[in-house]
């Protein structure tokens, strides 16, 4: 799988006329590559994986993980550097492009310390972007992919049940979220030993639950915090960074409340929420295009008197936010094999209601990936 990307990022390059490519975001060195370090750069440590167009890979990795990078990096070459030790990542950079009369990088994705770098040793005319060509393959799922996003899909469904069953009055919020990393991890371990044989693959879950509640139900991205939970509250629970199954991500999202609304007109804010999810599901096919997505729920949601919050949805995969994203000025044409994370929203002074799913796009149509009940009796606990 990762050998036959490589082969054809190399070959995309070559048409494009791009000799070396340098690739420093860490899904996408993952992506071609089968290696990743976790940390990345948050110890100021760069990893850059160095593609030319010729056939030949490099990957230059800190040396504190060259055991990890040798057991699963495909690639031709590795060269690791040590903190301090000569000149380090740049050491062997300036041998790897010095014949090459057209670099490509990842200009939204580089480090500011290697672009600076990099800045120094290319002359601008020769820097090109190698995002466009990696987004655009990444875009189309193979079959390998597509196992990863159903068996996402169930990992999220089982740490949205065990949130749905921990929530309550007088339950903290960090219980919930406990509940739902112990489920996504258990539900994470069990597939990996039925259907995968990478055993350096954690099944655990990471990433804080984004969780609200009560007062708080309007902050969108809020974490799990020591809040105590009451009867007649809303409940938002979010799974986007911690659906992140064999490194494929996916959204999902629920509203719930704890018995009977304390305030009877979030129901009817929830319901706009619903249908404009389900007005972009009813456009979603082949053929239309991203934006044409959004419009439909974004009518929905306007009809009713309220302003949509955010896009509609986006492309996910390896990556949290991938190419196309369902969103006006995104004009790409949906295709089958792509998986989308589309959501339905109304925020108001008070309360927000969400709900979010993420699909795999089918001949005809598209294919539930996650599966939680979202009627309103259904979210009433």
């Amino acid at each position: 799988m990762f050998t036959d990307r490589m082969k054809r990022l190399q070959a995309k390059m070559d048409a494009a006329g791009i000799d070396v490519a340098l690739i420093t975001d860490d899904d996408n060195v993952y992506y071609l590559t089968g290696y990743y370090d976790y940390l990345h750069m948050e110890f100021g440590r760069p990893t850059i994986l160095v593609v030319s167009s010729a056939g030949n890979s490099l990957l230059i990795t800190p040396t504190i993980d060259l055991t990890k990078a040798e057991a699963e990096a495909r690639v031709d070459r590795i060269a690791a550097w040590n903190d301090g030790a000569g000149n380090e990542w740049r050491e062997e950079l300036p041998g790897a492009i010095k014949s090459a009369s057209k670099i490509a990088i990842e200009p939204d994705h580089m480090p500011p310390m290697v672009r600076n770098y990099v800045n120094g040793i290319v002359e601008t005319d020769k820097l090109g972007n190698v995002t466009p060509l990696l987004a655009e393959m990444r875009m189309i799922k193979s079959g390998e992919e597509l196992q990863l996003a159903r068996h996402a899909g169930q990992v999220a469904d089982a740490m949205m049940a065990a949130g749905r069953l921990a929530i309550g009055d007088g339950v903290p919020e960090y219980e919930v979220a406990i509940a739902t990393s112990q489920a996504g991890t258990r539900k994470a371990a069990e597939l990996l030993d039925a259907h995968y044989k990478d055993a350096s693959m954690s099944p655990n879950t990471h990433f804080l639950q984004i969780m609200a509640s009560g007062e708080t139900i309007t902050k969108t991205h809020h974490r799990a915090s020591t809040r105590i939970m009451k009867t007649g509250e809303p409940v938002f629970l979010c799974f986007c960074g911690m659906t992140n199954f064999h490194r494929f991500k996916l959204g999902f999202d629920r509203t719930f409340w704890i018995g009977e609304p304390a305030d009877p007109t979030e129901k009817d804010v929830y319901e706009v929420a619903v249908a404009s999810q389900k007005a972009a599901l009813d456009v979603l096919r082949p053929g239309v295009t991203a934006e044409s997505v959004h419009a439909a729920y974004a009518e929905v949601i306007q009809g009713a008197g309220y302003e949509y919050p955010f896009r509609c949805g986006r492309a996910t995969g390896f990556s949290f936010l991938e190419t196309p994203q369902l969103v006006t000025g995104d004009t790409t044409i949906i295709q089958p094999g792509m998986v989308l994370a589309v959501d339905g929203s109304v925020t108001v002074d008070t309360f927000r209601a969400q709900v979010g799913d993420s699909f795999i796009i089918t001949d005809d149509g598209w294919e539930p990936v996650t599966t939680s009940p979202k009627s309103l009796e259904e979210v009433i606990l």
